[in-house]
């Protein structure tokens, strides 16, 4: 027993020694020339900031690199079990390319990925190549064992070198496959290490500062509390709706049956009109317990999700609106959902009642692990942050989900309001 189960752990050993083997050589052809483009965009367009053109490609780039070093921290954690975590401060609310890509400049994590990625191409091309090295070129030496060494000879009588055994017989061609079974052992048992090493690289190179992380911490305490008093201000809202709302007419309609009550016998037509103003009383509460549940969670968003709520949430404006859904293959967990939606449908409101808009448009996509959300109108412009216009309260309910809001509406319009949650799909 104690045989078959060495044989087991062997065998799932050199599984993971050539998968590792695989998966080292697929990350070093394909990691080499998107971390060389990654590096050369980025100085290119950092170089080409003072002219303007810079400043319109830098967001773009920057956030091209960060998200491929997302992909790579993913890699890390699924294939080498190291956790690299990311500290990116929150990309700026402003429509101003130059400010934008004078915020992204001063985040440590942009100039830490710069320099992942000069390390990415150089010692982690090498390290990530090593495993494949391992596991093939032992099969060059035992093919020399073979007779290959006949074939590969530089034709003047001179040896070939496999390693530092010279081969031109075949005792040294066997020499050259013992060196192999050598070479194949070291593979069997250190590939799934140097494997790791390239992955500990990477987290050496990624991973924030403890005064990033401690800021971090800091935005995200600040971010929590605000969502605190928001939950707060809301559940006193619906208190607050409930109490001079539903719970009046509710009152009200007690009273009137007990009056009908005694005039049922006394004067039967003046108790059908109060029975009368008892059931539209009803209907409205009703209508009120709706509308108020619906401000809580609305039905269809938990039945069908997002996308059509929001088309839900479009058909009910004044404003002509068209909606675009690009979510695929799952959906969003219910928070991050609910607070999609009542962020959409602030901004639809703001729409409606400030922009003097003809024609609104969303756009809701779910790629590379975020969830994106723009509102744009066709008004005067003019939104900011602050200014009355509900965005502070929008960019709160972000803050506590790690999102971020940007606000694009020069005067005379159209006005776009940009958001990007980090999420996935269930």
């Amino acid at each position: 027993m104690n045989t078959n189960t060495k044989s087991g752990e062997g065998g799932s050993r050199a599984r993971g020694t050539v998968l590792a083997a695989g998966r080292g050589l697929a990350l070093a052809v394909g990691s080499l020339p998107l971390s060389i483009l990654g590096f050369c965009l980025s100085l290119v367009s950092m170089a080409l900031i003072p002219i303007g053109v810079g400043a319109l490609t830098t967001p773009w780039v920057v956030k091209g690199v960060r998200a491929y070093a997302e992909r790579r921290r993913a890699l890390a954690e699924r294939w080498g079990g190291v956790r690299v975590p990311s500290a990116y401060r929150p990309v700026p609310r402003t429509g101003d390319p130059f400010r934008l890509s004078l915020a992204l400049l001063r985040d440590p994590a942009t100039w830490r990925d710069l320099r992942w990625l000069l390390v990415d191409m150089t010692a982690g091309f090498v390290t990530a190549l090593l495993p494949a090295v391992l596991v093939l070129y032992p099969l060059e030496g035992f093919a020399l064992a073979a007779g290959l060494w006949r074939v590969v000879g530089d034709g003047d009588g001179g040896a070939y070198w496999y390693g530092f055994v010279p081969v031109d017989d075949q005792a040294s061609a066997f020499g050259a496959g013992a060196l192999a079974a050598a070479l194949l052992f070291v593979a069997h048992r250190h590939t799934l290490n140097v494997f790791r090493v390239h992955f500990l690289l990477t987290a050496a190179m990624l991973t924030p500062s403890q005064a990033e992380l401690a800021e971090r911490v800091r935005v995200l305490t600040e971010s929590r509390r605000d969502a605190v008093d928001t939950s707060a201000a809301e559940l006193r809202r619906i208190e607050r709706d409930l109490h001079d709302g539903a719970q009046a007419r509710l009152v009200a309609m007690g009273m009137d049956l007990g009056t009908v009550e005694m005039l049922v016998d006394k004067d039967p037509e003046k108790a059908k009109a109060l029975l009368a103003q008892t059931r539209r009383s009803s209907a409205e509460a009703l209508s009120e317990l709706r509308d108020l549940v619906r401000g809580i969670h609305p039905p269809v968003l938990a039945e069908r999700g997002l996308g059509d709520a929001v088309r839900a949430l479009a058909l009910r404006l004044p404003v002509a609106t068209e909606v675009s859904v690009e979510i695929e293959g799952g959906r969003l967990d219910a928070p991050v959902e609910s607070a999609a939606y009542f962020a959409v449908s602030e901004l639809l409101t703001n729409a409606v009642k400030h922009s003097g808009a003809d024609r609104i448009w969303v756009d809701l996509r779910h790629e590379s692990g975020r969830l994106r959300l723009s509102v744009t109108d066709d008004g005067t412009g003019g939104a900011a942050i602050g200014a009355g216009s509900g965005l502070a309260g929008v960019e709160r309910r972000l803050g506590t989900f790690d999102g971020v809001l940007a606000v694009s509406s020069p005067a005379g319009g159209p006005t776009m309001v940009t958001m990007e949650i980090p999420c996935v799909l269930s």
